[in-house]
């Protein structure tokens, strides 16, 4: 791996860089907090140049990093950017999003399967410091609306469908291109919004995207047609039903987060009641079944080969859902810039620890209106923290 040399950067926390360029892997971990930051590569451009620091492009392959554990951040030193919440209608139908902050890059929050905008609660004000930010509710999911498959005479909750609503929400709402920053399933969804329409999306990071485990086409031919009968059982039986208002309770959803967060403590009555409530919404239990019973569409290493943006994958090492050995086989695709080890936290990072432990990706990127070089963007995902 190349580098570039040291550059001592403020702060004690460590950073992932990575640069727009495809095939360039930029990483940089921070071992102590009081020896200087060691920089592999970083981005080029006007902001590196002007920050005084020593720059070198490489074609290397992307590189896994992992990210030490650090001391708690240092609290803000200005009051963090007031969330909004506001409705959207796309087609017809109402979608409930959360913003905040009023300039800089855009960031578009996708949740995963069951969730909603409300995942990101803590992230949310952080990201808003520098950048603008929305949260979207799914069609499907939380707050928006959750129209009845059974109605639509065709597959309605498909990773298509959310992708042409993700891109649509980003020329209606935010208007401009955006950054997707994806938990789980999310993932699928950016990626497919990034393959349906380019332009649209600057560049993807995903957070333990799903492997899609029970896609038909992982499955072995035997048992192929037993998912299928299965499959038909839930939709078309009470049996579905009764699975539903098995798992749609305080106490089900509890022991469902408590599987996939490492740090149980993180499981609150709170987060239990943001995921339930929406779910108990009419119409909630048809997607829910529609969902569990999509075994086709894309799979992550279908789309990734497509994705024109750059792409960075952290993965938190203890998730029992998606294992990290299983992730670590997206780090080869040449859109993924690189893969970084998140410690001790699950499926949820974002929510598990959103200080872990002050993780940004850096972003280069064409910039045509004016600037012929480029220009360097930070994304604080994981921290409150502001480094520069």
């Amino acid at each position: 791996m190349a580098t570039s040399g040291a550059a001592v950067l403020p702060g004690p926390l460590p950073v992932a860089a990575i640069s727009g360029r495809r095939g360039t892997a930029a990483a940089a971990s921070c071992p102590v907090s009081a020896r200087p930051w060691r920089s592999p590569r970083l981005a080029s451009g006007n902001a590196a140049r002007a920050a005084g620091l020593r720059v070198e492009a490489s074609m290397a392959d992307p590189v896994e990093e992992r990210l030490p554990a650090s001391p708690a951040s240092v609290a803000p030193s200005e009051p963090l950017p007031q969330v909004r919440t506001s409705t959207w209608n796309w087609k017809g139908y109402n979608i409930r999003y959360q913003h905040a902050g009023t300039s800089g890059p855009a960031l578009v929050l996708i949740h995963g399967f069951g969730a909603n905008s409300d995942h990101w609660r803590k992230n949310i004000p952080a990201l808003a410091v520098a950048n603008r930010v929305y949260a979207i509710d799914l069609i499907g999911y939380g707050y928006s609306d959750k129209p009845n498959p059974r109605e639509l005479g065709e597959s309605f909750y498909t990773f298509e469908t959310w992708g042409e609503q993700l891109n649509t929400f980003c020329a209606e709402v935010v208007k401009s291109e955006a950054f997707f920053i994806c938990n789980s399933i999310g993932g699928l969804v950016g990626l497919q919004a990034a393959v349906m329409e380019p332009q649209k999306c600057k560049g993807i990071f995903l957070l333990n995207i799903s492997l899609r485990m029970l896609h038909i086409d992982k499955q072995p031919w035997f048992g192929k047609p037993f998912i299928k009968s299965f499959q038909n059982v839930l939709r078309n039986t009470v049996i579905g039903k009764l699975f539903f208002n098995a798992v749609a309770t305080p106490e089900s959803v509890k022991n469902i987060l408590c599987q996939c967060y490492h740090d149980t403590s993180a499981v609150t009555d709170e987060l239990v009641q943001f995921i339930l409530q929406p779910g108990l919404d009419p119409g909630a239990v048809d997607v829910f079944l529609e969902f569990i019973c999509y075994s086709g569409g894309p799979l992550p290493e279908e789309l990734l080969p497509r994705v024109k943006c750059p792409v960075l994958v952290a993965w938190g090492e203890k998730d029992p859902w998606e294992p990290l050995e299983l992730g670590r086989a997206y780090a080869s695709f040449d859109a993924v810039e690189d893969f970084v080890v998140l410690p001790n936290v699950g499926h949820c990072p974002q929510d598990e620890s959103p200080d872990l432990p002050g993780f940004a990706g850096k972003w280069e990127y064409p910039f045509y209106s004016g600037i012929p070089d480029g220009q360097l963007f930070t994304v604080h995902v994981l921290a409150f923290d502001c480094w520069w």
